[in-house]
């Protein structure tokens, strides 16, 4: 059975894709008239795109179950609202929708160009206000990406580092991390942002829309509670609790991914011989194997996927593929979520970090302290 009878899509058409990346465009398929619900929302004329390459698994590098991206197709009828406070995605007809009066709301103009949406904003670069056009990546981790362009002076400063930014469709992105005095959003100023500057290699299918700058993401756009409105072209900020929150980025020079399972053995207290050898399920699918004094358990196993060179984790010695057992002494499998163990590499200066990681069967222990290279 092929990928397109597993998804039960109807009149399927080979495409090619090209997204962010230094890669080549990847195959996919592309169906529409599609039936697709979320919650009570229900759209019966949605475009589907289904990737064939195994390896854009973006599950693996978050640590959970993603299976796919919502975008214009669904929007654009839609009154939809995101509210990072409370953790909610909001999708209202736009005949049922009814706005309400908000002080201290703002309200930007969206512009579309291939059914993207951009909204104008200003950076403040060494002391000079830019005017930009920016896509929102609601998708996207970081703050602010922008397109170096001396002609307009939009630039890194003098404080910059090399790294790792994230992936793409045509594969990972690299690019420089720096911060930039202020962002302004009609009458919002952020200050002192993080902000990446992408190789030009990786953001070639980006540069086709001349008059884009760069991209406003997660981290910008979780400090706001936001109610888009594709079909009048507005979308509407207010502020919430996470404004004011510091900007802070991966410190260690590491990023980790989720790669399959390893066997943990749990000694919780003894088990009863009558069930040695003996295994089950339990509600999570973790499976246990018992043994007369402990259990096996089967867990998820995080591994090193990005090292960034010249880092504090490159030069204690740290290697791409290591499978990380403990951080600070706690066991990697206790923590809830992948996001939450990479928190640790978001610390302060010279925060001290102890790795013990499994490579080629051997347990290895490496030491370092993070370093803050926008300081």
């Amino acid at each position: 059975m092929n990928i397109s009878d597993s998804l039960k899509i109807k009149n399927a058409q080979k495409i090619m894709l090209r997204g962010l990346g230094e890669g080549d465009a990847i195959e996919a398929l592309r169906s529409k008239n599609n039936i697709f619900r979320i919650g009570e929302a229900i759209n019966i004329n949605q475009d589907l795109y289904a990737i064939l390459d195994s390896s854009l698994n973006f599950s693996h590098k978050l640590g959970l179950p993603i299976h796919g991206i919502i975008g214009y197709d669904l929007f654009k009828d839609l009154v939809v609202e995101i509210n990072y406070t409370k953790r909610f995605l909001k999708l209202t007809n736009q005949e049922d929708y009814r706005r309400k009066s908000c002080k201290g709301c703002e309200e930007l103009n969206l512009e579309f160009y291939k059914n993207k949406p951009y909204v104008n904003g200003v950076v403040d670069i060494d002391n000079r206000n830019i005017p930009v056009k920016m896509l929102i990546d609601s998708g996207g981790s970081d703050a602010l990406w922008l397109f170096e362009n001396e002609a307009i002076g939009i630039n890194s400063n003098a404080k910059f580092f090399q790294d790792f930014l994230g992936h793409g469709l045509s594969g990972s992105v690299y690019g420089k991390r720096s911060k930039i005095k202020a962002f302004h959003l009609n009458k919002f100023t952020i200050k002192n942002p993080n902000v990446a500057f992408p190789d030009t290699t990786s953001i070639g299918h980006a540069l086709d829309h001349k008059e884009r700058h760069g991209s406003v993401s997660g981290n910008i756009l979780k400090r706001f509670n936001i109610v888009f409105n594709y079909r009048k072209g507005k979308v509407r900020l207010k502020k919430n609790r996470f404004f004011k929150e510091s900007f802070r980025y991966n410190k260690s020079g590491i990023e980790l991914a989720h790669n399959g399972v390893r066997l943990v053995k749990d000694d919780t207290g003894f088990v009863s011989p009558k069930t040695k050898n003996k295994s089950s399920t339990v509600e999570d699918n973790t499976q246990i194997v018992y043994s007369p004094n402990y259990k096996l358990r089967l867990k998820p196993a995080y591994v090193i996927l990005e090292l960034r060179i010249d880092s504090p984790a490159y030069r204690a010695g740290l290697k791409i593929g290591d499978t990380v057992l403990s951080v600070n002494n706690k066991p990697a499998h206790q923590f809830a979520l992948l996001q939450d163990l990479m928190e640790l590499f978001y610390g302060n200066h010279n925060k001290s970090i102890k790795l013990k990681v499994e490579r080629g069967g051997e347990v290895l222990t490496y030491s370092f302290k993070l370093v803050d290279m926008l300081k």
